[in-house]
Formats: structure tokens, C-alpha cells, sequence
């Protein structure tokens, strides 16, 4: 059976949509070029901030996540997958726009979490306030019997401002510590594992940096995207 083509719908932002193809690479068993996967990309960081949209506070990006998603089917990939956990909250609606499968990050992850760490009850989340918002973590996780510890009020908006410092570019040590030091108070709460739920975490917070483990729904991600084109 011939191997499946990738879609990546990408570019919120565009580091986190590297990140994620270069893990795809890292996980795909290969000795040459021809042993990689075909993967298309259409990074497209025109699409409208999903936390503002989410807030009420801006505009709506399912429109340009469907021309995206369909962009893809259109190219010839096989499935899509999305470097960004705040845009799930469209996927449903994504997914209507297409007739390929859209793969979920989130259940992905929680999919992980559950079979990797086990037996676990509490995970800390560093998310989007969007995320915080539509509970889409607490969610999936709640199916397992994990329960999501969210931080509290300033501290969700120390974490995005720490979002927005890394699509900035901004990587430095001091916003690394901010980061830090949110999740220590989430493993002081009872986290038994960290879940770096933004695609721009994991660009400043890695497996090591936090006494627990972490897990990296960007990682669980590509992973599940090389296991199904694979197939």
C-alpha cells in the first residue's frame, strides 16, 4: 500500500509549523531522502489570531481555516493535521469543509498521556486563554479520568503573554523562567505531568526543564501523522 500523503495546515505561527515538520522528520524511520514522507505545507499566518476570535474580541478564522484545509485536499494530501490547539475548537467545522480525515491533536494527546503515564489523575496545562475558555483539553482528558489543573487568573495571562513572546522570536532565558515558574505552581497544585498545550511552548519549554513529565501535543502529533501515512 502506498504511502499517505501529509497535509499541514500551518503558519499559526509559523515556527510552531516548522517545529512540527521537523518532528515529523525525527519520527519517520528513514536512510534516504526517497525513505521520508510526502508532506505539503500551506503556512499560512494570514489566518486571524483563534484566541481573539474566541474572546470576542476579533475576527472569525474559520473562513481562511477552511480554504486552508481545502487548499490541501485540493493539492492531493491524504490527511491534515494542525500545528495549533487553539484552532480545535473549529475543527468540527474544519472537517465539514473536507472529505479527508482531519486529525485530532488534542485527543491525540490525551490518547498519550493516558497510555504513557499510567496510573495518572492530575495534569497540568499551559495553554491559550482560549483554551482555558472552551475546556477543549478538559474535555478529552475527562474521558480518561484526568483531570486538566488550569493556572490561575494573572497566571493565564503571564502564559500568553508568554505565547506572544515567542511568535516574537523572543526565546530568552527570562521568559523561559516566566514559564517555569507557572508550571511549578501547577505541579505544586497536584500535576503529576505538565501538558504544553500552545504549539509555541515546546519551542521554550522541554522534556527536563520541570521536576514531572512533560508531554508535547506537537510531538504526539507528528507522531500519529507518521504511524497513519505509514499504514
Amino acid at each position: 500500500m502506498p504511502e499517505k500523503i501529509i497535509g499541514i495546515l500551518g503558519g499559526m505561527g509559523p515556527e510552531a509549523t516548522i517545529d512540527l515538520f521537523y518532528k515529523i522528520i525525527k519520527f519517520t524511520p528513514a536512510e534516504k531522502d526517497q525513505d521520508h514522507l510526502r508532506i505539503i505545507i500551506d503556512n499560512n499566518p494570514k489566518i486571524p489570531d483563534r484566541t481573539a476570535a474566541i474572546l470576542g474580541k476579533g475576527e472569525d478564522p474559520l473562513p481562511a481555516l477552511q480554504e486552508s484545509a481545502r487548499n490541501l485536499e485540493k493539492a492531493g494530501v491524504d490527511f491534515i493535521i494542525i500545528p495549533c490547539n487553539t484552532a480545535h475548537y473549529f475543527l468540527s467545522s474544519i472537517q465539514k469543509s473536507v472529505k479527508i480525515p482531519v486529525l485530532n491533536m488534542i485527543e491525540e494527546a490525551a490518547k498519550e498521556t493516558q497510555q504513557r503515564i499510567f496510573p495518572i489523575q492530575k495534569v497540568g496545562l499551559l495553554a491559550s486563554i482560549g483554551i482555558y475558555k472552551t475546556e477543549i483539553y478538559h474535555q478529552h482528558f475527562n474521558k480518561f479520568n484526568i483531570e486538566v489543573i488550569s493556572p490561575e487568573e494573572k497566571d493565564k495571562e503571564e502564559v500568553m503573554k508568554v505565547i506572544y513572546a515567542v511568535k516574537a522570536g523572543n526565546l530568552s532565558d527570562e521568559v523561559k523562567g516566566n514559564i517555569l515558574e507557572i508550571a511549578q505552581k501547577l505541579i505544586d497544585k497536584g500535576a503529576e505531568v505538565i501538558i504544553t498545550g500552545c504549539t509555541e511552548i515546546p519551542l521554550i519549554l522541554k522534556e527536563g526543564d520541570v521536576s514531572v513529565p512533560t508531554i508535547d501535543p506537537t510531538q504526539v502529533l507528528a507522531k500519529a501523522a507518521v504511524q497513519k501515512a505509514r499504514l
